[in-house]
């Protein structure tokens, strides 16, 4: 669970990469400016191609899009490691475990609280109820087996259960 000084730490991290992003801009702009000031012709620079990337299958395109899209983060259980919580990967994509009986969610107060999330962080609570992440593995019971790519795909644009069905609840959608 994200305690209240280390999510104050990651807020003001984004804040500290967007200040540095802004500042890279500002200072290649700057750069770009102060070079058209000097009134010399730009100095052509030979540049060579980039490598162009290794055709990827669809199963490491898959792969690659699991790990970029953070879909370990709350569809694989997590647990308590030597350095503090990590995702459970001999349960990868395993979602909510079957066996883990949640208690009632937590009441909140009125004011900012407004949700909240297992140690497992796999079953979520909030204004719209309980939700529990999916299993994503090949499972054809439990999992997405049964499922064809263009399920897949529609629930992923429009946040419906197999493309069509129920709403997905959050923190998915």
């Amino acid at each position: 669970m994200m305690t209240q000084s280390s999510g104050a730490l990651r807020r003001a991290g984004r804040r500290l990469l967007s200040s540095a992003a802004l500042l890279t801009i500002v200072s290649f702009a700057l750069v770009a400016s102060l070079a058209a000031c000097q009134g010399g012709a730009p100095q052509q620079q030979t540049q060579t191609p980039a490598a162009q990337p290794a055709a990827m299958s669809p199963v490491e395109q898959g792969k690659h899009l699991v790990a970029t899209m953070v879909c370990n983060d709350c569809h694989t259980p997590w647990k308590m490691g030597p350095a503090g919580p990590e995702p459970d990967m001999s349960m990868m994509l395993s979602g909510h475990p079957q066996a883990l009986v949640m208690p009632p969610p937590p009441k909140f107060p009125e004011g900012p609280w407004m949700w909240a999330g297992s140690g497992t962080m796999t079953a979520f609570a909030g204004p719209w109820g309980v939700s529990f992440s999916a299993n994503l593995t090949p499972d054809t019971t439990t999992g997405l087996g049964a499922w064809d790519e263009d399920m897949f795909i529609e629930t992923l644009r429009n946040g419906k259960h197999m493309g069509t069905g129920r709403p997905i609840l959050p923190p998915m959608p």
